[in-house]
């Protein structure tokens, strides 16, 4: 089972994923320790704009992966806008207590969540995990035998979504996919539990033989098939990532959107 949308590989997908993920995730910790909303609104457009014009997606395939972050974005900063605390009160209903610094706290986090959110997708969306651990492994320096049982995991998801719509396929046949009560559900458990259990095992078990029928040892000394290297889309990624902050962070403390540029 095979699940693919259709895309263009842009200078994003050329990108070392060892580089992009050395580069990513520092950002998300640069982002946890920034407390001014103008800033954040500020990376958030420019990496935005990023991800939208080089992911190599349709415009309605990534307004689409954005959905439920929008909704974490409402829900995040819903959350503290509604029931924060602050001084200077605009609203107040019961429980409901809307002030002008639990406003800027609820928007400073729903950017927070959504920066997190577009570094999340732009690597998941133009990284390939075979590269990926590939890279890893020639780049990082990381053991065969974890990449190599990573990679096999992420095989072996697909074949397992495949194999519990067989055994539901199946339960439905004989009318068995339904069950009422505690007792029935955990019943229903086992049905389920047991068939798919012991096909992973034996594909396991297969993938095991494979492996060592083809030599596989956990020496660092070996060839690879693909062979990933270091370029100059990872220069660009650098350049650019660094642009967007800088600009941004400008941008914010010349011409805020805000007066508040801490929300602390």
């Amino acid at each position: 089972m095979r699940w693919s949308i259709e895309h263009k590989e842009t200078w994003l997908h050329q990108t070392n994923p060892t580089v992009k993920l050395l580069l990513f995730l520092p950002m998300f910790i640069v982002i946890v320790f920034v407390h001014n909303p103008n800033v954040l609104i500020n990376w958030t457009i420019g990496f935005t704009a990023l991800f939208m014009l080089f992911s190599g997606y349709r415009m309605k395939h990534v307004l689409l992966f954005f959905v439920p972050f929008f909704f974490i974005f409402i829900s995040t900063s819903s959350s503290m806008i509604l029931f924060g605390k602050g001084e200077t009160t605009w609203f107040r209903f019961g429980l409901i207590h809307v002030t002008e610094e639990s406003f800027y706290r609820g928007v400073h986090l729903g950017f927070r969540t959504l920066l997190f959110a577009i570094f999340g997708l732009m690597f998941a969306l133009t990284t390939k995990p075979v590269f990926l651990f590939y890279s890893l492994m020639q780049q990082a320096k990381l053991k065969p035998k974890y990449a190599y049982s990573f990679l096999a995991a992420i095989r072996l998801l697909p074949m397992m979504v495949e194999e519990f719509q067989t055994v539901h396929q199946a339960l439905k046949v004989r009318r068995a996919a339904k069950a009422k009560g505690f007792r029935g559900k955990l019943e229903l458990m086992k049905r389920y539990a047991i068939p798919l259990l012991s096909q992973s095992i034996r594909r396991a078990q297969r993938i095991a033989v494979a492996m060592e029928a083809k030599g596989f040892t956990n020496e660092r000394a070996r060839t690879f098939y693909y062979e990933l290297t270091l370029g100059k889309y990872d220069v660009y990624l650098f350049v650019v990532i660094c642009a967007i902050v800088a600009v941004g962070y400008y941008v914010a403390h010349a011409f805020p959107y805000v007066a508040i540029k801490d929300v602390r």
